[in-house]
């Protein structure tokens, strides 16, 4: 009885090596078929932008030909690179640069401060306003676009750089994010601060600032996002080429009469260039603020 009992335990063990090597090759393979679907219109479009005859594209569209490009040309990228003209794209990816650089710039400064008074500040009603900042997140941005219109229109700021970029620079989420993260750091640090005679401010920017890399990193990317992809507020506050980002402008290349694909798809290469290489230049903090994240939890 216990010769059989020992040769079913052996027989268990040989087994699970193999069961776990399935496990991992259906674990692999799952792995592998949503990379290939998140990464295959990247490809389509990078392949696309190659190809000079937009009417080729098209038809390219329903089968593999779609991903591969047989006589490839940076004729496309040299249209819309120009910074004048009728296809003055390089115009409209620098707006775009402008307006990204100030609103994470000036959206870094205010909502870090705004968290940080919340979280170590003395303010009477904290919990009240920070459950307004929360309830403030509810609030559908395009339920007070119009309002906004109003009032930017009255200040005589459409067409303008500023208008895009001030509406936008305080975010309830944004300010909850850095409340989140300077409510977790230790209390001794602010109060040895204190007793060294450092101000308020001067805790802020010496002390907590420098260690919330993966909260700036974090919001650097999402709000960098965000503003990259702005469509509907430009549309209502840009009449002109001045300050009109390259979301809007690309737009023009789908008419009613024509579409230029070949256009399209190259500025959508040249549009996703930032901000990719945003993400690039902050993904080891904006990963590890994540990984903080869950292991506090």
């Amino acid at each position: 009885m216990s010769d059989l009992v020992l040769s079913t335990a052996q027989l268990e063990v040989k087994r699970a090596p193999s069961g776990i090597g399935s496990l991992r090759i259906v674990q692999t393979a799952c792995i592998l078929v949503i990379a290939l679907v998140i990464v295959s219109p990247l490809l389509m479009l990078f392949v696309a932008s190659l190809k000079d005859d937009r009417f080729q594209i098209l038809a390219d569209m329903g089968s593999f030909r779609a991903f591969w490009v047989s006589d490839p040309t940076l004729s496309n990228f040299m249209e819309v690179g120009n910074f004048s003209g009728q296809l003055a794209f390089g115009r409209y990816l620098m707006n775009s640069l402008i307006i990204l650089a100030g609103t994470v710039g000036f959206g870094l400064v205010v909502n870090s401060m705004a968290g940080f008074v919340l979280a170590w500040g003395s303010l009477r009603g904290r919990a009240l306003i920070l459950s307004l900042v929360i309830a403030l997140y509810v609030i559908p941005q395009e339920s007070i676009i119009m309002p906004l219109v109003i009032m930017v229109s009255r200040a005589g700021i459409t067409d303008t750089f500023a208008v895009q970029i001030v509406p936008w620079v305080a975010s309830p989420l944004y300010i909850y994010l850095f409340y989140q993260f300077f409510a977790q750091l230790p209390k001794e640090l602010f109060e040895a601060a204190q007793i060294d005679g450092a101000s308020v401010f001067r805790i802020y920017r010496s002390i907590f600032l420098p260690l919330s890399l993966p909260a700036l990193a974090t919001v650097s990317i999402l709000m960098g996002i965000e503003a990259w992809n702005q469509y509907l507020w430009p549309i209502l506050v840009t009449q002109t080429d001045y300050a009109r980002p390259i979301a809007v402008a690309i737009a023009t290349f789908f008419g009613q009469d024509s579409i230029y694909w070949d256009r399209a798809m190259a500025a959508s290469v040249l549009m996703m260039i930032p901000i990719l290489a945003l993400y690039i230049a902050f993904q080891r903090w904006f990963v590890s603020s994540f990984v903080g994240s869950a292991v506090k939890g």
